[in-house]
């Protein structure tokens, strides 16, 4: 009868396989932890009170479109970055203020003064292109008071946005 000897543990390969399993592990969640506190997330609010005020105000600003009729056609010229808007309601600021907002890149983001012209219509101008998926938003004032057009679209080359429909 022959008796065999085991050899030692490390000249073995599956404790070096769990080991490595293990390491493998240790050292991916080591860099997901280092990823996830250098680039902590821009689109989480801090303070939901302030986000509920303005969700509130944003609310009373659409009632008062709502109320004064309002709607708005708008064009963007991408080559020239004329922006072209002819307003429709009881209202006629003497300054519009359109905002082009990225859903997801505050960076992306883009603010348009938008002056009365002698033919009714309102221009502006935009330094970039701007396209894709965007929050545009529209704020005028009547009588001291902040009137809102707000609509989610897909700008694209050539298209017209009808706000307040």
């Amino acid at each position: 009868m022959q008796s065999e000897t085991p050899s030692t543990w490390y000249k073995q390969p599956w404790p070096w396989f769990i080991l490595a399993i293990l390491g493998t592990s240790v050292v991916l969640g080591t860099t997901m932890l280092v990823i996830a506190t250098r680039n902590p997330p821009s689109l989480v609010a801090d303070n939901y009170y302030e986000v509920g005020k303005g969700i509130n105000t944003s609310l009373e600003r659409e009632n008062l479109a709502k109320e004064l009729g309002m709607r708005a056609s708008l064009s963007l010229d991408e080559e020239t970055g004329n922006v072209d808007l002819e307003l429709v309601g009881k209202s006629r600021p003497q300054q519009l203020v359109l905002s082009l907002l990225s859903p997801t890149q505050p960076e992306k983001d883009r603010r348009v003064v938008l002056q009365p012209q002698a033919d009714g219509h309102y221009r502006g101008h935009l330094e970039e292109p701007v396209s894709g998926r965007r929050f545009v938003e529209l704020i005028g004032q009547e009588q001291g008071r902040d009137w809102r057009l707000f609509e989610e679209e897909t700008l694209t080359r050539g298209s017209v946005v009808q706000l307040g429909e």
